[in-house]
């Protein structure tokens, strides 16, 4: 980044900074000024998922907006606290860039790692020793996480303290064993056993994505959207057929399902 880029960036978070502060001013929006950073969690959710959603679809001109409305959040929550003299944006700048360099010594310090294994390893001791107060693996693991990456993030915690299926054929074996418990409990149709082993199938399927590389929420996230893309193809197709994809059985629904499947 070049030093103009830099005071452009800097010029820009003031100028921001300025709305922020004009709208919780004497004359400004009485919305604005009846929020407190705990009012604004959902706001931040919501807007971070719509971040991503611009992201993984390829929407370059969405993640500028959507990145905007983020930080626009966050320097609100960050100048709450601030007139509360809980902190300032400097310092959360600061214990933010002071965090990196400790938890990266192989960048910042002469510290070699050799492989992406031990990467992760050196992360977590460095993570857990700066909370010291704190005990236990999990302790750090946020209670808001959707399950799918809660159960992500557990699983890569448990991996990183060396406790996990020794190979992936372990592993596998393991998942195999998860699904016919759960195929047991359908068979015997009890609902409450259904529930739990369709539970550990899929925390287990989690692990197994992860050995491989594959982060489930993301996973799911792709094959609801391109469920929904193709849906929508078929009841655009349809529409230009003149058919009404209501009344159409499943083998008519199906043909249709198969000539979007195909183009997509």
């Amino acid at each position: 980044m070049t030093e103009q880029d830099t005071r452009k960036n800097a010029a820009a978070l003031a100028g921001l900074q300025d709305v922020i502060d004009s709208l919780l001013g004497p004359d400004g929006c009485p919305w604005d000024k009846a929020q407190t950073p705990e009012t604004l969690c959902d706001y931040i959710i919501e807007e971070s998922f719509e971040l991503v959603d611009c992201i993984r679809s390829g929407d370059v001109a969405g993640v500028g907006e959507e990145l905007g409305d983020v930080l626009f959040l966050l320097l609100f929550v960050a100048t709450l606290h601030e007139r509360r003299g809980d902190f300032d944006l400097a310092q959360a700048f600061d214990g933010a860039a002071a965090k990196m360099i400790r938890r990266h010594p192989h960048v910042f310090a002469d510290c070699d790692i050799k492989d992406r294994e031990e990467l992760l390893r050196n992360w977590e001791r460095i993570k857990r020793a700066e909370k010291a107060e704190k005990t236990g693996l999990y302790a750090s693991l946020p209670k808001g996480l959707p399950p799918l990456l809660k159960a992500y993030r557990v699983h890569s915690k448990a991996a990183r303290a060396g406790f996990t299926w020794e190979s992936d054929e372990a592993m596998a074996a393991a998942l195999a064993a998860e699904r016919a418990e759960f195929e047991a409990a359908v068979a015997a149709g009890d609902q409450t056993a259904m529930e739990e082993e369709f539970g550990d199938y899929l925390f287990s399927l989690t692990e197994y994505g992860r050995r491989l590389g594959l982060k489930a929420n993301a996973c799911l996230d792709g094959a609801v959207s391109k469920f929904l893309s193709r849906y929508k193809a078929m009841e655009k197709l349809a529409a230009a057929r003149g058919l009404d994809l209501d009344k159409l059985d499943m083998a008519a629904k199906n043909a249709l399902w198969d000539e979007v499947k195909i183009g997509s």
